[in-house]
C-alpha cells in the first residue's frame, strides 16, 4: 500500500489524535493509576470515541488508507478495537473494515484482530488467537475454535504463529507493565 495524502486529513487528525489520547487512558488504567473521577472521565471520553468513529463510519464507510492514509487508518482499527462498550459498533465496524480489506484499502491482520475481539466480547470462541487474557497464571488465549489449526489460519491473514505472538506478549509485559498491578486485562495488540 503506497503513502498517498489522504482524502481526508481532517479525519486523519482527529482519528489520530484520538486515538493517541485513548492509548495514554488505557496505559494509566491498565497500571491501576486513576481515581474514581478519572475512571468516569475515561469512560466518557471513550464514549465519545465511539460515537465520532460511528459517525465516521455512517459518512464514508470504513477511514481506509486513501481517505485517511496509513496512520489514521491505524489509529480508526485501534478505536473499533478497544470499543468494547460498543458490541454494535465493532460488529458493524468489522463488517465494514472486511469490505475496506477485499477493496485493498486497509491490511488483512487489522480485520482478523477486530474480528476476534468482536467474537471474544460476544462470548464466541475466536478465529485467530489475537485475543489473550492477563490474569495470575500468566498470558492465557481466549478461547479459540479449532485450535489444531490456529496456525494455518493465523498464516492466512499474515499473523506469524501463535508460540512467537503469545512469546512477544510476555516479553512486552514484563518489561512495559507492573504485572503485580493487574488482575485481569484483554489484550488487544498480541499479534
Amino acid at each position: 500500500m503506497n503513502a498517498i495524502e489522504p482524502q481526508r486529513p481532517d479525519l486523519a487528525r482527529e482519528l489520530i489524535a484520538r486515538a493517541s489520547q485513548a492509548a495514554g487512558r488505557r496505559t494509566r488504567r491498565i497500571r491501576n493509576r486513576l481515581n474514581g473521577v478519572e475512571v468516569s472521565h475515561d469512560r466518557h471520553a471513550d464514549h465519545v470515541d465511539a460515537k465520532v468513529l460511528r459517525r465516521i463510519l455512517a459518512e464514508h464507510d470504513w477511514p481506509g488508507h486513501r481517505l485517511v492514509g496509513l496512520d489514521a487508518a491505524r489509529a480508526a482499527w485501534s478505536l473499533a478495537l478497544h470499543a468494547d462498550e460498543d458490541p454494535d459498533l465493532q460488529r458493524a465496524a468489522t463488517t465494514l473494515l472486511k469490505r475496506a480489506v477485499q477493496e485493498g484499502d486497509a491490511p488483512v491482520p487489522h480485520w482478523a484482530h477486530l474480528q476476534d475481539r468482536t467474537l471474544a466480547n460476544s462470548g464466541l470462541s475466536q478465529e485467530f488467537g489475537t485475543q489473550q487474557v492477563l490474569n495470575a497464571a500468566g498470558v492465557e488465549l481466549c478461547p479459540v475454535r479449532d485450535p489444531d489449526s490456529l496456525d494455518e489460519r493465523r498464516s492466512s491473514v499474515g499473523l506469524p504463529p501463535i508460540a512467537d505472538a503469545l512469546e512477544r506478549v510476555r516479553r512486552r509485559l514484563a518489561s512495559a507493565y507492573l504485572v503485580d498491578d493487574v488482575a485481569t486485562v484483554v489484550l488487544a495488540e498480541v499479534a
